[in-house]
């Protein structure tokens, strides 16, 4: 069933990790070397990427014996990180470099909107949210990320450097505050 206040809470969770403010900087450069970006086709394979493992990743786990709280309690781990990445400006994750030519997909889709930090925290939310939440979620995330990447010109001129800066320092603290509380009603349960 549809709930509102569980939408919003994993819309937000979801903008947080996914970041795509944060990464404009990366998509800016990206673009600026290859001239273009492919918006529509980055948003679907992100899309794809997560609402795959929305449906399938329960089972993926269960292939290798992990129950989903113990899994919540690792992605609130990589959540942590990833915010204390956010705020300190210290990058503990490493991209791989764009092996295939297609700048659209890699980094972009994957694993730049789609990283492991997005997919461990869509899991992860399973332990607190229903399914179809989620999924909401997701599309509103998309719609948001896609909305981005074909702006990316404008956002550039108009929050410049330091606005960007302050939204990705402000988005940190938030994701930091959602990982504890996910630990936290994680650990309890175990």
């Amino acid at each position: 069933m549809l709930d509102l206040t569980q939408i919003l809470s994993v819309s937000l969770i979801l903008f947080s990790v996914i970041d795509v403010l944060g990464s404009t900087p990366i998509i800016i450069d990206l673009r600026k070397k290859l001239g273009h970006i492919q918006s529509g086709k980055a948003t679907l394979a992100a899309g794809v990427l997560m609402i795959l493992f929305l449906f399938v990743g329960d089972n993926l786990l269960k292939l290798f014996g992990v129950d989903v709280g113990s899994f919540a309690i690792a992605g609130s781990i990589v959540m942590f990180i990833i915010g204390m990445e956010m705020i300190l400006g210290h990058n503990f994750f490493k991209n791989e470099p764009d092996a295939t030519g297609s700048s659209s997909i890699v980094p972009i889709a994957f694993p730049l909107i789609a990283g492991a930090g997005t997919l461990t925290t869509i899991l992860s939310l399973k332990a607190e949210y229903e399914e179809l939440n989620i999924l909401v979620g997701i599309v509103i995330n998309l719609v948001f990320v896609y909305l981005v990447l074909k702006s990316t010109n404008w956002l550039e001129r108009k929050i410049g450097p330091a606005g960007l800066s302050v939204l990705q320092k402000i988005f940190g603290i938030i994701l930091l505050s959602i990982a504890i509380k996910l630990f936290k009603d994680n650990i309890v349960n175990l």
